[in-house]
């Protein structure tokens, strides 16, 4: 956990509270040291974001880390409709092939 970029990035939230990059960067530098901290930030990024396609599959990766297959695949659907939709095939790749991997 790199603290000279969280401190940024949480000054970045506050100064552009509408732009999602902050919030998920912040759930990415918190994901292995403070898990709780991440979760937060996840959720926060997809309900008040929910077209910022990039949170979806690392938001789906960490909750089938955290042995939330439910929530992962609920997320995981979300970001693959949305991925369709923006009409984004790296993306829609990149969780099918999550998704298809869960048991």
């Amino acid at each position: 956990m790199n603290t000279t970029r969280i401190q940024m990035l949480e000054k970045f939230m506050q100064n552009e509270p509408g732009d999602p990059f902050p919030v998920y960067a912040l759930a990415l530098e918190y994901q292995r040291l403070d898990k709780p901290k991440a979760r937060q930030l996840f959720e926060l990024v997809l309900a008040k974001h929910p077209d910022y396609l990039p949170a979806y599959y690392m938001a789906g990766n960490f909750f089938l880390g955290q042995n939330e297959v439910d929530r992962a695949i609920e997320v995981l659907q979300r970001g693959l409709t949305l991925a369709k939709a923006q009409n984004n095939q790296a993306t829609v790749r990149e969780i099918q092939a999550v998704l298809d991997n869960i048991d």
